[in-house]
């Protein structure tokens, strides 16, 4: 028999700031053309202080609450190849894993944003590769996301809290999949980073690093997190 179609929600991490309007008009755009089907959210979680990590789990709730399958959490400046993006929808369904659609990021800059303005396809544009992200782009199914935690909210601000959930996934599910491909950050402004929360963030991540290989030692730290 055919298999039904799934359904698929794409959801953005969003909150407006001066000078990344353009950025996050251009994912949008990138994503109906990537994914006609699937719903496309803007989410934020309302913390005073935007939270990446709120944010992404607001998403995976609002998938849940949509009744998706699978959500793709992509960042609001972030582009993606189309191949690998569909290997990556197709594997999360069922693999227990969640699926980064690329293995290089090929970050834009300026120029290459602007030639990607002018029409210049993606895999054309002036980049620079960037080996060992893990962030961007993450495609989960709800349980799968749920099953070792989310993202962990007490990073604030900007930082770290992508190499966090990387140890998570890594010490409760294995490796993230990969698929051989790219994604695309966007030009914009850089946000500025506050030291005494990028000190915090990185004495969580400290923790993280210290849990990592020790499931029990992980759960614990993630229910705390809950708390």
């Amino acid at each position: 028999g055919t298999i039904p179609p799934m359904k698929v929600m794409v959801a953005i991490p969003w909150r407006a700031e001066p000078g990344r309007e353009l950025a996050h008009s251009l994912t949008l755009r990138h994503w109906a053309g990537v994914l006609p089907e699937a719903q496309v959210v803007d989410v934020d979680s309302g913390s005073e202080l935007f939270s990446r990590a709120g944010s992404r789990n607001e998403a995976v709730r609002q998938a849940e609450r949509a009744g998706a399958e699978v959500v793709v959490i992509g960042d609001a400046d972030t582009l993606v190849d189309e191949v690998p993006l569909g290997l990556a929808i197709e594997g999360a369904r069922t693999s227990g894993k969640v699926h980064l659609p690329y293995v290089v990021c090929r970050s834009l800059g300026a120029d290459g944003t602007a030639q990607y303005c002018e029409g210049v396809p993606l895999s054309e544009c002036d980049a620079i590769p960037v080996y060992g992200s893990c962030g961007g782009i993450y495609v989960t199914t709800p349980s799968t996301w749920w099953a070792h935690g989310g993202q962990d909210e007490r990073f604030r601000g900007w930082g770290f809290e992508d190499v966090a959930w990387v140890h998570a996934h890594v010490t409760l599910l294995g490796e993230p999949v990969r698929h051989e491909g790219n994604i695309y950050p966007l030009d914009h402004p850089v946000g500025a980073k506050e030291v005494p929360l990028l000190e915090a963030n990185y004495a969580l991540l400290v923790r993280y690093e210290e849990a990592a290989g020790n499931p029990e030692a992980m759960r614990a730290l993630i229910a705390e997190s809950a708390e």
